[in-house]
């Protein structure tokens, strides 16, 4: 079945179709060139600063090349979500409202050996009839057999138990893909990073949509501030998770509706 097509065609009649049966779909021509290249920029420094926190913390094996958590109020972070890109589908996917999990980012480099490329999925509860939360990748560099391309078994989102690593690698098909190009796929399909055999990276964006009320893994809105909430439209708002926050004193629970942390509409 094609799972690859031009951002320009994304509707939700084809998405439904792909994502039920392949359980992931390639969006091709998604992200300008130059905006690609800003954002591969940006990867060395914000790596810089995440591999220093690992190695101090005695985290660094097998995370080599990863980057967690790169909203910041700087960088291409908020420029990105304020696209919302393949929004039509995310918010069928999850049946409204939805805000951000995590952003983050993989530079898959010769003999990283980084955990991405264990099989794995991305999210533990297995909710097979209950959308709970969507993948999405943006390949920064293009993704060939020889970089590392991702493994993705199709159909496996159906499966709650992972694979024999024969049978995987048996039936996996490769993500091969443009720069530029945004994959969507179901959180529960098993999937893997594959090796870089080249002397160049092979970098993606790799994030999360839930709905609102799942927990994320890093707090956004504390960590941009209250006060930064007055720089971004509604939008950004729900997406970064303004609008489905708990409150943590009886001042911010006893609020009029508009002023609640949690707002309606959030599932």
């Amino acid at each position: 079945m094609n799972n690859k097509f031009d951002y320009s065609g994304l509707n939700t009649t084809v998405f439904d179709s792909v994502i039920k049966n392949c359980g992931w779909i390639v969006y091709e021509n998604a992200l300008l060139p130059a905006f690609v290249d800003q954002i591969n920029d940006s990867l060395d420094a914000a790596y810089f600063i995440r591999r220093k926190i690992q190695i101090q913390n005695g985290i660094s094996a097998n995370m080599g090349g990863t980057l967690h958590h790169l909203v910041e109020k700087d960088n291409f972070s908020l420029r990105f979500l304020s696209q919302k890109y393949g929004n039509e589908v995310i918010r069928h996917y999850l049946g409204g409202n939805y805000i951000l999990n995590s952003l983050g980012a993989v530079i898959n480099k010769q003999n990283s050996g980084a955990y991405v490329q264990n099989i794995h999925r991305d999210v533990r509860t297995y909710s097979p009839d209950f959308n709970l939360m969507i993948q999405m990748m943006v390949l920064l560099d293009d993704f060939t057999a020889e970089n590392g391309a991702t493994y993705f078994l199709s159909g496996s989102q159906r499966r709650e138990h992972k694979p024999e690593e024969a049978e995987f690698y048996a039936g996996a098909e490769r993500l091969i893909a443009r720069k530029g190009s945004i994959v969507l796929f179901n959180s529960n399909l098993w999937h893997a990073a594959g090796t870089n055999q080249t002397n160049r990276p092979r970098r993606a964006l790799t994030m999360a949509f839930t709905r609102p009320f799942f927990k994320q893994q890093m707090d956004y809105a504390r960590m941009l501030g209250d006060d930064y909430a007055e720089n971004l439209n509604d939008d950004l708002k729900q997406i970064i998770g303004y609008n489905s926050r708990v409150p943590v004193s009886l001042f911010e629970y006893y609020q009029p509706v508009e002023k609640r942390m949690y707002q309606p509409g959030q599932g």
